[in-house]
């Protein structure tokens, strides 16, 4: 508990002067403890009629584990390409690559009252539509299901949907999320993928967002 409450704090009073990031809530937690790690902050800020996703990485070492508080409030079309900009950079330095160094989201578990982590290494972003020929999972602002060829699914049974088609030839799988979501909504989202889909894939379908 006292490590959360340290975390909160940073949060709040980061850089100097009071700054706060409202994290997703969830209540799963997917990683509980991450060691060896470097904070990065998105915060929400308004400038005149416009949303801002500001980003302060200061206190980031390529070399470690990152973890990304990022507000929830934040529009999932402003998020991506952020985290894009930090992920290419992580990829590209060669000289300081760790390669068991991890990225991971943090969100706070409602339950159990501590933060908690969501990796997303190995995940591609494009901010763009999936290519012609590709199986696509939709997942649409506002829903608690998804559509998997304008049929409405629950998330846990995509991977039985996939399998139960007879492809010619089997296409490749895509996710492609609504750019207009939040960035809780992307992360609870996010949790149960990870807890009933994508742990059981070698290979982890490429985001779009559009």
């Amino acid at each position: 508990m006292r490590y959360f409450t340290l975390i909160i704090a940073f949060l709040l009073f980061s850089c100097g002067k009071k700054e706060d990031v409202l994290l997703p809530k969830s209540n799963i937690t997917i990683v509980k403890d991450v060691q060896d790690l470097s904070p990065i902050y998105i915060f929400f800020k308004i400038e005149g009629k416009d949303t801002i996703a500001d980003v302060n990485r200061k206190s980031s070492i390529i070399s470690t584990n990152w973890i990304l508080n990022i507000d929830k409030r934040l529009p999932l079309k402003l998020v991506i390409p952020e985290v894009m900009k930090l992920q290419e950079k992580k990829r590209a330095d060669s000289a300081h690559k760790n390669e068991n160094a991890e990225n991971y989201y943090s969100y706070a578990d409602s339950v159990g009252k501590n933060l908690a982590f969501l990796p997303f290494t190995k995940v591609f972003y494009k901010m763009e539509k999936p290519a012609a020929g590709s199986f696509v999972v939709y997942f649409s602002k506002g829903k608690k299901r998804v559509f998997m060829r304008n049929q409405e699914i629950k998330i846990s049974e995509i991977l039985k949907h996939f399998y139960s088609i007879k492809f010619a030839k089997v296409p490749d799988l895509v996710f492609l999320f609504d750019k207009n979501m939040s960035y809780e909504e992307y992360i609870q989202y996010k949790i149960l993928l990870q807890k009933d889909v994508t742990h059981n894939l070698d290979t982890l379908p490429v985001e779009f967002i559009f």
